[in-house]
């Protein structure tokens, strides 16, 4: 066999480029798809495309914020449709603004940027003594000088684009008490309640009415059996990969040796200090006057130690510690200036140092306490030891196996081979929905997982699915064992169920007719009406009353009292209403008139904000594709 390789070695050359090269071609061609897909427009504004790519980067980008601020949030709510819905129209309005920041010629020029990034307080940590950008902060941010400025323009730009119709809504204290006196409005009722579970025991259902609603089609959904999954998935996630690891006690001793200086106690002194002020553009001869002085403290401290607070009360120009004898109390490293803190740090108990200088001036410090420096016992410190190390090393493993559980779920029609090989625990679920309930570490409730597991292929193949990646550290695998399409359950199947809701819907009809017939009486016979006790209804005040009620109460023209409404309940019934009185607004409702007038112009300056918005997104032609409609519905910009 090696014979024939080494004599005919031109001849294999030849053989191996015909099955690579389409391989190679092959592979480009997948890899230029799926370069094109992700930057296939979702939407266009003005004729600018936003990308697929700009959509996922904005997501991942607000998920990361999401996380930053609440550490513990469930990852799969981060990746629901809703999100990427919410994330794309702010995508999109954003470019809107931008277009028109643009048009309008509304971008700030250098010398007013400088300016605005001089002036704002917002961007005081950023800037240095001399008004530059501190470059190190943009550094850790992952920024230039050039990106922050143009990020910086772009947000001035935009902010332009809605600051003059944001801050110039009015709201006048006769338009806030008109608008709030009709938002908080109450009306003087009776009703009168038509209950369709009082009808239950005066109607029936029978066989020619239960089969008539069964058939109809507004009533298909009630007996629908949802398509459900049974499936096998195993988990692979840090805390499986960490019930497989072992640490030994060298280990965790070798560990222990390297970070010594994570388990000492933080150094820390208590000290005292007299100073002498000292300024750094004072002449020469303010300079040795003043450490002529501060020699003669530190002289007159050194005969007589027991006198240190009490000249440090008399001569220390320290406002803050003066008062306390120069008492600082506890110090840490990186609490002073750093010519103090080396001396500080610099001297044992009792000690007391030379003349030190600092920005401040001329310091005489004497070292009065110490603790800390002790190292925390090995025994003290194993329990951590063994998580951290046995984190570490799950971390470390678990980029290993991720390889390995991938391969071995690509090569089977069952999971069994993977659990067994990695030591992992079989799951089974029956009668799995395509949409899931978020519970804390249910992985079958996440929308990736679920998706991959209703895939065509997946349904109908009943192989291992390829594995997703559930969240952060987290890979599923799963199998189909059975899939039950959705289906109109049989008559029989529903028997019970289809009885109650003929009669419920005949009931809530008899309790309509019941009311309609009443209302038109009472009209016209107001005196034979049999209402209720009478009832002040407002928005903040339905007094029991349901919600179509009150609606249909404040809805109402009050023109010519006293006025009838009929308002249906649906399947709950009917209710006749006597429109009595119109009230003023409840002061104890509305509240303090400021705020009240605070609110109604910030409701007011965003409805106006919204309005431009549509405005300009219909000049600007702001529409979102079938393709972005296809992920999460359909988006109105």
């Amino acid at each position: 066999m090696f014979d024939f390789v080494r004599r005919h070695n031109r001849l294999l050359q030849f053989g191996l480029a015909l099955v690579i090269v389409p391989s190679f071609l092959v592979v480009g061609i997948q890899g230029y798809d799926q370069f094109s897909a992700s930057n296939e427009a979702v939407a266009n504004i003005d004729g600018r495309a936003i990308t697929q790519t700009e959509w996922d980067a904005a997501h991942r980008q607000q998920v990361e914020r999401v996380r930053a601020q609440m550490p513990g949030v469930d990852a799969k709510l981060l990746d629901s449709p809703a999100i990427k819905q919410k994330v794309l129209d702010d995508l999109v309005r954003e470019r809107v603004m931008l277009v028109a920041a643009q048009k309008l010629l509304l971008a700030p020029t250098d010398q007013r940027l400088q300016r605005l990034f001089a002036t704002d307080p917002q961007f005081a940590s950023l800037r240095n003594a001399d008004g530059s950008v501190r470059k190190d902060l943009l550094e850790a941010r992952g920024m230039t000088s050039e990106q922050f400025a143009q990020q910086l323009r772009q947000e001035f730009a935009l902010r332009q684009v809605s600051l003059g119709l944001a801050g110039s809504a009015l709201a006048s204290p006769a338009v806030t008490a008109r608008a709030m006196d009709s938002f908080f409005q109450q009306r003087e009722v009776q009703v009168a309640l038509f209950p369709a579970k009082d009808y239950l025991s005066k109607v029936s259902a029978s066989d020619a009415e239960q089969q008539a609603y069964y058939d109809d089609p507004r009533n298909a959904a009630q007996f629908q059996s949802p398509e459900t999954v049974s499936v096998e998935y195993v988990v692979l996630d840090l805390p499986a990969v960490t019930a497989g690891i072992n640490v030994n006690e060298d280990d965790l001793r070798k560990y222990y040796d390297e970070n010594a200086a994570r388990y000492e106690q933080p150094q820390e002194r208590r000290a005292r200090h007299i100073l002498v002020k000292l300024d750094a553009d004072a002449s020469d001869d303010a300079k040795a006057k003043a450490r002529e002085k501060a020699a003669a403290l530190l002289a007159e401290v050194q005969k007589n130690r027991a006198a240190f607070a009490d000249l440090a009360r008399r001569q220390s120009d320290d406002p803050g510690s003066a008062a306390q004898g120069g008492d600082l109390d506890w110090i840490a490293r990186g609490a002073m200036v750093k010519p103090f803190e080396d001396a500080v740090f610099g001297l044992k108990k009792g000690e007391l140092g030379g003349i030190v200088e600092t920005e401040f001036g001329l310091h005489v410090i004497e070292v009065t306490d110490t603790r800390g420096g002790e190292k925390r016992a090995f025994a003290n410190v194993r329990g951590e030891l063994e998580a951290e190390v046995r984190k570490q090393l799950a971390q470390k493993r678990y980029a290993e196996l991720a390889e390995q559980f991938t391969n071995l779920v690509e090569q089977e029609d069952t999971l069994k081979p993977v659990a067994d090989a990695l030591k992992l625990e079989l799951h089974k679920a029956d009668k799995l929905g395509r949409v899931a309930p978020a519970q804390p570490g249910n992985v079958l409730a996440s929308p990736k997982v679920l998706e991959a597991i209703f895939q065509p292929e997946s349904l109908s193949g009943k192989r291992n699915i390829e594995p997703v990646e559930a969240a952060a550290n987290q890979l599923v695998a799963a199998r189909v064992l059975e899939h039950a399409p959705a289906r109109k359950q049989p008559l029989a199947e529903v028997g019970e169920r289809l009885r109650n809701a003929v009669i419920s819907e005949k009931a809530a009809k008899a309790a309509a007719d019941d009311g309609k017939t009443k209302l038109a009486e009472w009209q016209s016979k107001p005196e034979s009406a049999k209402l209720g006790a009478a009832l002040v209804l407002s928005r903040t005040q339905a007094q029991g009353q349901p919600r179509e009620v009150v609606d249909a109460v404040l809805r109402a023209p009050a023109d010519k009292l006293p006025g009838w409404i009929g308002v249906e309940l649906g399947g709950q019934g009917y209710a006749v209403i006597k429109l009595a009185k119109v009230l003023a607004a409840d002061p104890a409702a509305t509240g303090d008139p400021e705020r009240v007038k605070a609110q109604y112009a910030q409701l007011w300056s965003q409805a106006e904000s919204d309005a431009y918005y549509r405005a300009l997104s219909k000049r600007y032609k702001a529409e979102v594709t079938d393709k972005g409609k296809a992920a999460v519905g359909t988006a109105t910009p």
